[in-house]
């Protein structure tokens, strides 16, 4: 991708009063960083609210050179856009009607409060001490910011992975705040298998010498845990296909992973360097936090509903468009079909797209000429029927 000749920046919400998470923590305040492309119109109604994934930040589009208070992490990986691709004039989401929103989350490492943010009792990061956080924690965070933006109701809701999974919740929690919900390689539910490896992220980020029970920001980084855990979950983000086409060329040595073992293939090589490159932008106390609320996603017990027909009968307004990509194995096809399928039980409008790409659950990244005509379908139809 050629570098984006637009260049924006970050801004930040203060929010001054206590904000209450589900585990029963508090924060005597909260930041969250956002930015912001096209414009806001005067009814105030042509607003679009986008999830990021796991590891992404409120950098969705153009060019962003530095985050202040980030700099340690805010890399080359970071400056361009992660959704450049789809966001901007005549795009999937078409600044010229639409103006986008995207934060960084509660919890986060690139300027919303978060593990790395300083804890006003003591003067130093909160790190261990940072409150566990669900994912409606973060969907209610975010309805502060929509809400400081004088947005009563957003003409949709956009995410991808666990992105989409805030998206249902956010439509589920707030359903008369949403008209649009696009979910794209996610699920109702956490498959085990996708259970079982972010255990494994887990257990290897405390495992590693240097996690100190998170405190750790005086002292050397949980670097290897931190890659082992990105390692973990890098192979169900791409195609095995994929995987063997990236990794052709150079084995690269790391040696300061092994005493006794030779890294001698590609694959490995390929893998290794995922991990390593990873530590440089991203903080493990974030990875955890999210990565946790990431495991605990329950849509029913966080809305206090026993089952998806009475959750869903309040979302009957609501427009659905589902993505599966058909070579996934993070969220399998499957699991977009079965939510399919309890939507439409329960009386909501929704329209089902499979995406046919060899590069699996990164579809979403890599390939906007993929989701770009059923984005323009779906969002626009309001604009082209006026």
């Amino acid at each position: 991708m050629s570098e984006p000749t637009n260049t924006v920046r970050s801004e930040f919400l203060e929010v001054a009063r206590p904000f209450r998470v589900r585990s029963g923590e508090t924060l005597p305040g909260v930041t969250l960083a956002y930015e912001t492309y096209g414009e806001l119109n005067e009814q105030k109604d042509n607003a679009i609210l986008l999830f990021h994934a796991l590891s992404g930040s409120q950098h969705a589009s153009g060019f962003n050179s530095s985050v202040e208070p980030v700099q340690s992490l805010w890399n080359e990986e970071c400056q361009v856009g992660w959704w450049d691709g789809f966001i901007g004039p005549g795009k999937a989401l078409d600044t010229d009607h639409f103006f986008v929103i995207c934060a960084n989350y509660l919890g986060g490492c690139y300027g919303s409060t978060g593990p790395n943010s300083i804890e006003p009792e003591t003067g130093k990061p909160y790190g261990g001490h940072f409150p566990h956080v669900a994912l409606s924690d973060i969907v209610d965070s975010q309805t502060l910011l929509i809400d400081h933006l004088g947005i009563e109701r957003l003409h949709a809701v956009v995410g991808a992975s666990l992105g989409g999974l805030l998206c249902l919740s956010f439509a589920t929690q707030y359903p008369h705040r949403v008209t649009h919900v696009v979910s794209i390689a996610s699920a109702l539910e956490i498959p085990t298998l996708q259970r079982l490896f972010s255990l494994e992220q887990i257990m290897a980020i405390e495992n590693d010498p240097h996690f100190n029970g998170g405190h750790y920001y005086d002292g050397p980084f949980p670097r290897s845990g931190l890659a082992l855990a990105r390692m973990i979950s890098h192979k169900t983000y791409i195609s095995l296909a994929f995987l063997e086409s990236r990794a052709r060329g150079e084995v690269r040595a790391f040696n300061d992973h092994f005493e006794w073992y030779q890294v001698r293939k590609p694959q490995e090589s390929y893998m290794l360097h995922q991990g390593r490159k990873f530590v440089k932008r991203f903080d493990a106390n974030t990875y955890l936090r999210i990565l946790e609320a990431w495991q605990r996603f329950d849509l029913l017990e966080e809305s206090g509903y026993a089952d998806y027909a009475t959750l869903f009968a309040r979302c009957v307004h609501q427009k659905y468009l589902v993505f599966s990509i058909d070579s996934d194995v993070c969220f399998y096809p499957e699991q977009q079909g079965a939510m399919v399928e309890t939507l439409k039980k329960s009386g909501a409008s929704c329209m089902h797209i499979t995406v046919h790409s060899d590069k699996g659950h990164d579809a979403f990244l890599l390939e906007p000429e993929l989701f770009e005509p059923h984005l323009n379908y779906s969002l626009n139809s309001k604009y082209s029927e006026d």
